[in-house]
């Protein structure tokens, strides 16, 4: 225990203040709580949480809660709620205990988990009941209502917890929950719930840094479905003023609230992808521009995981999750039965939240948008436009080329026509389309018709010389590389272009056209992730040329001595060569 001196022995007027403990006190919701409740002035404020201590040097001189500790008005307790013991002494003499996030010290273990949340609200009631606590109030997540991919619109506290959650720390919550109202009314103990969804807030370790970390990996710039989904976030201040007002509403001895749940929300519905944008504006990253079907997102999330590559795939499913399906809440109990409303807007809210990030917005320059130093596979597409277009350097110039070719696609190969049928039809399509457009007045109905200028049409001279000298090169490289076939100088090409061909032959005996649209669909796709993961992605593959090579070693050490005297340059010897490989 640090700084955890009675406070009441510290205040001239304690007689006049009541005592409250504040479990989880350095979280998202416990640090908005503490400094509500001590701006209120009859509140004697015990912070307690699994840190050891408070770092003053983290606090402002005049903020409320270092003032509150230099008065004496709060006091500091090291709390691990797995530890009964340890919650007594914090909470003994207390009237009422509001139990905020622990969710921060958690850890994805389950063992750890459990014994956090659930044991630890065990023990949380247990000690209340023992030191004969009046009031207890837990914060609970509204997600424990949410199924996986179903829509709820103004869903109210009726609604039962769901069967199958959506992550193991959303199924704790609902089992400490549970808990703790199965205790209302037993030794003189009220209790209720306060569910609020998606805070966010100055200090926020979980929604704001991860749309920061996923604007930083490119998968910001999607808005997956319709991008009209609507959901609800809640300022940390107006969860905060929630609890305020739950404890009023128990200490008057209501039995409307006693023993129930109450949903907490900004009041504000907004859609998914306008928090976004509002989010990553304001911190100077990209918002979301380009719209997607929700299963091309699963499609990509489910190669990256496929790849085994370095990705957060619970934060990833979850921000799926709140960007594919409608929740909306009902607040109308809390509004009726504890007095709730909100102290602080959501646009208000956000713009806090965002000045409380600059420090991320400072730093912050997007990996694929910054092009200093080129990556690898924009070397390997040659840097020009067509890198620019696989790499989503401009999404709105990218996604209308991938359109265009697969319109392309379905045109040339799937509306059951020849190719030279379709060829046809198409340049008759442009003829008349350009011949009508060329028929069109200067205005109709007062907007400009913009004319298509004859140099629109031309090549220019220097564009003909670099396709050409594009195309010679490409010819002498072709031929640079049969001659080295025909000499058999050079293995690893023989290899691979045989390996090539057999690939392409086992392609086209099954089916070239869905060869072709899915390798059109990969090329918008795998140059793109290629970039975002270019070491993870290296790293592997080192990893399987290292692999490889050291197979091919045992193998040549393990031949028999006629066939390693036929492979080029081993020669005639009847004795085993020894072949070093490099591993680096």
């Amino acid at each position: 225990m640090a700084m955890n001196d009675d406070a009441n022995n510290n205040v001239n007027n304690g007689e006049d203040l009541k005592t409250c403990v504040v479990l989880g006190g350095r979280g998202l919701i416990g640090r908005s709580l503490v400094t509500r409740l001590l701006k209120l002035d009859n509140w004697i404020v015990r912070v307690a949480d699994s840190d050891s201590s408070i770092q003053l040097d983290e606090l402002d001189d005049d903020s409320p809660l270092s003032q509150a500790l230099a008065s004496g008005r709060a006091s500091y307790f090291h709390v691990d709620v797995r530890n009964k013991a340890e919650v007594i002494r914090a909470i003994e003499g207390a009237v009422v205990v509001f139990y905020a996030d622990t969710l921060d010290s958690c850890t994805h273990d389950f063992y750890s988990s459990y014994t956090i949340i659930v044991q630890g609200a065990r023990n949380v009631v247990n000690a209340c009941q023992e030191c004969k606590v009046k009031q207890l109030i837990y914060n609970s997540p509204a997600d424990i209502v949410f199924e996986i991919g179903r829509d709820i619109k103004e869903g109210d506290e009726s609604l039962p917890c769901v069967g199958k959650f959506g992550s193991m720390l959303t199924d704790l919550k609902a089992q400490a929950e549970a808990m703790v109202l199965l205790a209302n009314d037993i030794d003189g103990l009220s209790t209720c719930a306060i569910r609020s969804s998606n805070v966010f807030g100055p200090g926020d370790k979980q929604l704001v840094p991860l749309l920061v970390h996923m604007a930083k990996s490119g998968w910001s710039k999607f808005i997956v479905g319709t991008g009209k989904n609507v959901c609800e976030f809640t300022y940390v201040e107006n969860v905060a003023h929630a609890n305020v007002c739950a404890e009023e509403a128990l200490s008057s001895r209501m039995v409307s609230v006693s023993g129930k749940v109450f949903f907490i929300t900004n009041l504000e519905p907004i859609k998914f992808s306008d928090f976004v944008s509002a989010v990553l504006n304001g911190l100077g990253y990209q918002r979301p521009v380009i719209t997607l079907p929700a299963v091309v997102i699963k499609y990509l999330i489910f190669l990256v995981n496929l790849m085994r590559l370095k990705m957060d795939s619970t934060s990833v499913n979850r921000v799926l999750e709140l960007s594919s399906c409608t929740r909306t809440l009902n607040c109308s109990s809390a509004q009726k039965y504890i007095g709730y409303s909100t102290v602080v807007s959501l646009q208000e809210g956000i713009t806090l939240t965002v000045e409380s990030f600059s420090h991320i917005a400072q730093d912050s320059i997007t990996k694929y948008g910054d092009f200093a130093e080129q990556s690898k596979a924009n070397k390997l597409l040659g840097n020009g436009k067509a890198a620019d277009i696989l790499l989503w350097r401009d999404e709105k110039k990218s996604f209308n080329c991938f359109l265009s070719l697969v319109l392309f696609y379905y045109w040339f190969f799937l509306c059951g026509r020849t190719f030279i049928s379709s060829l046809s039809k198409l340049l008759l399509l442009i003829i008349v389309s350009l011949s009508l457009y060329g028929r069109l007045p200067s205005t109709v109905s007062g907007v400009t018709v913009p004319r298509v200028p004859s140099s629109y049409f031309e090549i220019s001279e220097a564009s003909m010389r670099n396709t050409f000298s594009a195309i010679g090169y490409m010819w002498n490289s072709g031929c640079h590389l049969v001659e080295s076939l025909a000499q058999g100088e050079d293995w690893n090409a023989f290899i691979m272009i045989v390996a090539l061909l057999y690939s392409f032959k086992l392609i086209a005996s099954h089916s070239l056209i869905l060869a072709t649209g899915i390798a059109l669909i990969l090329a918008f796709n795998v140059f793109f992730i290629y970039e975002q993961y270019e070491e993870e992605i290296d790293g592997a593959v080192t990893s399987l040329l290292i692999h490889t090579r050291k197979a091919g070693g045992w193998l040549l050490m393990n031949l028999p001595s006629p066939m390693v005297s036929l492979l080029p340059g081993r020669g005639t010897s009847s004795e085993k060569p020894s072949y070093t490989f490099k591993t680096e």
